[in-house]
């Protein structure tokens, strides 16, 4: 840009030079990001047809308002740009070409420093710009600086590396790969191979699992960490999902724009439907995927108590409110179509009216009963088992990767009704020492202490699960409220109690490894 040109397209926040629409460039983007975080201003440094311009763009600190600096020139003249002399100009520039030199809210601000929380502190920029593209086209080299702390002259330290994007990392770095159709979109998936650069992670790229949505070789909506992992699991990767890439690529009708900020896509102006895309995958898992899952699986050692929990909770189901209707024959109920296998609520009438004065009629309390008929199809009262399947997960085996999970009890998966249980929480891991301690004496002992206390506990998480499934429709619980009380930490606390799982272990442990009554007297 020529000093003119700079002035136009610079001193003004609508102004770009490129093509403005919502499916191509905003042409504000940068100005608006980088000014609010630059109050002590942007220098752009421009040549166009060998002859070099500058101005700066800043906000004044006495009326708080963004535009052009006036710049004294060498004449003693002041305007809002300036001729620059061939000696700055890098490299990489011949003729025609911009440089933007971002100066911070201070003169004085380390405008290379990483934002707070950054990832990869020393490779923030390249991290950055790696996980933002997919890919970039043959003809453009995108290259940032790492090691810039160091002296120029030190190569091995101070390096300009090239920015790939992840599509060059996945490859080199994949087990196997593919892609699942969906209604409207594209699952593009890897399987990483289970090598050093998983756990340690490389710091420059995502190297580990993630979930991103991908569009026009862009990257948006980025997960990693424990956000990833719960969007993977959505996805229906339960395990290994440390392993696990997923980009999501739109396609076809509707039309796809991003946001202002380019952070996030949208769908006719909505967000992604993410929960529709991962219920349609779910079920078209690739077999590579479920044969990763279920080889880690192989190297649980949880023992399955799932039998023992429901024969001792079916002898108070009336307490779960779960009761359905199906007809039969010989059913005491009477029921209209809306009932069959559908909720029931409240009782209005039984069969033959009784109750008296339009009471609540009905079994378990009449709370079923929304849906009883006068006249309709004879029926009776089935219980449906909606009790979740139950894992548990550690580090130790492999079914759990930190930071999922850490010093939580436990997550619910409700597409799955899943239940997975960290076997390395503490307090699980507290109540097994406890008892450790007191059959110290007996050998094997310990795996035969863990397999109770997990029992027990697992116990008081499927009835917190199944008795907050109980509230399930109430006008007074939301979804919101519902996903809530089966969070992490709403599982956590319900773990918390003691007292009765302590009883529990106590009475069971005695049964199996001897009392310490009779420990103590023998």
């Amino acid at each position: 840009m020529t000093g003119e040109e700079m002035l136009e397209y610079i001193n003004k926040l609508s102004s770009s030079m490129h093509v403005q629409a919502f499916d191509a460039n905003f042409g504000v983007g940068a100005k608006i990001a980088a000014a609010t975080r630059n109050h002590a201003g942007l220098i752009y440094l421009s040549w166009k047809e060998g002859v070099g311009y500058m101005t700066h763009l800043w906000r004044d600190p006495l009326t708080g308002k963004y535009g052009l600096q006036q710049i004294q020139r060498p004449d003693g003249s002041f305007g809002h740009w300036a001729r620059i002399d061939d000696a700055i100009k890098p490299d990489l520039i011949k003729d025609h070409g911009t440089m933007v030199i971002l100066i911070g809210n201070d003169v004085d601000a380390d405008t290379m420093a990483a934002p707070k929380d950054a990832a990869s502190p020393s490779r923030w920029v390249t991290r950055y710009l790696n996980t933002r593209y997919f890919r970039f086209p043959d003809e453009i080299t995108i290259r940032a600086r790492l090691g810039w702390e160091y002296p120029r002259s030190n190569t091995d330290t101070n390096i300009l590396g090239r920015i790939t994007g992840q599509e060059s990392y996945l490859n080199a770095h994949k087990e196997s790969s593919g892609s699942v159709p969906l209604t409207g979109a594209t699952v593009h998936w890897w399987i990483l191979k289970d090598e050093p650069a998983l756990s340690q992670n490389s710091g420059y790229i995502a190297s580990s699992g993630h979930v991103a949505a991908l569009y026009k070789d862009e990257l948006y909506e980025l997960l990693t960490a424990r956000a990833g992992t719960a969007r993977l699991q959505l996805f229906g990767v339960i395990f290994g999902y440390n392993r696990v890439v997923l980009y999501i690529e739109p396609g076809g009708e509707p039309r796809i724009t991003s946001n202002t900020a380019r952070t996030a896509l949208l769908r006719e102006g909505e967000p992604l439907p993410w929960a529709d895309w991962a219920a349609e995958f779910r079920e078209l898992l690739p077999e590579e995927i479920q044969a990763l899952m279920d080889a880690v699986t192989a190297g649980s050692s949880s023992t399955d108590h799932r039998q023992a929990i429901r024969e001792r909770l079916r002898q108070i189901r009336e307490l779960f409110k779960i009761s359905r209707y199906r007809r039969t024959p010989f059913g005491a109920e009477m029921v209209d179509d809306s009932a069959v296998g559908g909720k029931a609520r409240e009782a209005e009438s039984t069969r033959n009216g009784s109750g008296g004065g339009g009471g609540t009629g009905g079994r378990a309390g009449d709370i079923y009963a929304m849906f009883l008929a006068e006249d309709g199809d004879p029926a009776e009262d089935v219980l449906v088992d909606t009790t979740p399947d139950v894992v548990w997960i550690s580090a130790v085996d492999g079914t759990r990767t930190p930071p999922f999970l850490e010093d939580r009890a436990a997550k619910y998966l409700p597409e799955k009704n899943l239940l997975q249980i960290n076997a390395d929480c503490r307090v699980f891991t507290d109540m097994e020492e406890r008892w450790a301690d007191f059959y110290s004496g007996v050998s094997g002992a310990k795996s035969t202490i863990r397999d109770v206390v997990h029992e027990w506990f697992e116990q008081a998480l499927i009835e917190t699960v199944l008795g907050v499934q109980a509230l399930h429709g109430s006008q007074e619980w939301t979804p919101k409220d519902m996903a809530s009380a089966l969070s992490e930490e709403a599982l956590t606390a319900a773990a918390m109690q003691r007292y009765h799982v302590d009883v529990a272990v106590k009475r069971a442990l005695g049964a199996k490894l001897g009392t310490l009554r009779d420990r103590a007297s023998a």
